[in-house]
């Protein structure tokens, strides 16, 4: 299958501070693709390369075959961006703000946006700046569709929304995607929005990358047990069996992508008593939390 996004030994640096170092992935034309990663693991700062906004140190990022930090013109029509805060210009109206955004897409269709308004129930004479921040979300996102890019990239589209308006903008994406092969990047703080929608994924920590799958393996073969110890003070290092440990009073949780015959033979070989070993079922949040650990 096609990529659309080629992200190829990428390394970045602020200064003298080390963003992340050799990062590869692939984005396939059609799919529904999750940068993931606690806050300052480098999303954002993924995300402006791609779009040529910032020069990465090394390495090299290519969307639609073409270097991000030279993408020609036509290229960046074919592209859909959504920044964290949604919209800038909030002292048009709904009407003025589609008919400004309109002169610059060749392929501007106006009827989904329309379609997203009037389910909002606001009139076109709406000032945005007048509209809730979940309202302003929907604007944002009707301005996207109308674009009809190829790609749509959602930096943290959840901000700020509550739960109803994070369905209707997931829905509406979900909508986008069929047919035409078009292909969603997206990062997001509320992981559990995304668990039946993502299809790959990335999951980065600081400097690194702990998951690079599709998502439906991911949460089938990333595992949680807990098991009983005497040993209340008991410390398992992560490495690439254990992925994640922690304990509380003699209860001990332990992430891993192994299953439950080679976690026993695990505990046995490092002599660690325990008893009542079994697997727990996670949400995505709690595998998210998992793997990357929550501090």
């Amino acid at each position: 299958m096609e990529n659309v996004v080629e992200v190829k030994n990428l390394t970045h640096y602020y200064g003298k501070k080390l963003v992340y170092e050799n990062l590869n992935f692939n984005i396939k034309k059609g799919s529904i693709f999750g940068l993931l990663g606690k806050n300052g693991t480098g999303k954002t700062t993924t995300i402006n390369i791609l779009n040529g906004y910032l020069k990465p140190t090394s390495g090299q990022c290519l969307m639609f075959g073409e270097d991000s930090y030279r993408l020609s013109p036509e290229t960046k029509a074919r592209v859909g961006f959504l920044i964290e805060g949604h919209i800038q210009y909030n002292f048009m109206t709904i009407k003025q703000i589609e008919k400004f955004y309109s002169a610059f897409y060749p392929k501007w269709k106006k009827e989904p946006y329309f379609e997203l308004m009037a389910k909002l129930q606001v009139t076109e004479d709406q000032k945005i700046a007048k509209m809730s921040c979940g309202q302003r979300s929907q604007v944002a996102l009707g301005l996207l569709l109308a674009q009809d890019p190829d790609i749509l990239i959602l930096d943290d589209y959840s901000m700020g929304l509550d739960a109803g308006y994070r369905r209707l903008f997931l829905d509406y994406l979900l909508e986008y995607t069929k047919g035409d092969s078009k292909t969603i990047f997206i990062t997001s703080h509320i992981i559990q929005d995304l668990e039946n929608f993502l299809e790959d994924c990335v999951i980065m920590d600081y400097r690194s990358v702990l998951v690079s799958m599709p998502m439906k393996k991911f949460q089938q073969e990333f595992k949680q047990y807990r098991f009983t110890t005497p040993v209340h003070n008991l410390t398992i290092k992560k490495n690439e069996f254990i992925k994640n440990f922690e304990i509380i009073r003699g209860k001990a949780s332990l992430f891993t992508f192994a299953d439950k015959t080679e976690v026993e033979n695990f505990l046995t070989k490092e002599s660690i008593p325990y008893s009542d070993l079994s697997q727990v079922s996670m949400t995505l949040e709690d595998a998210f939390i998992g793997i990357t650990g929550k501090y």
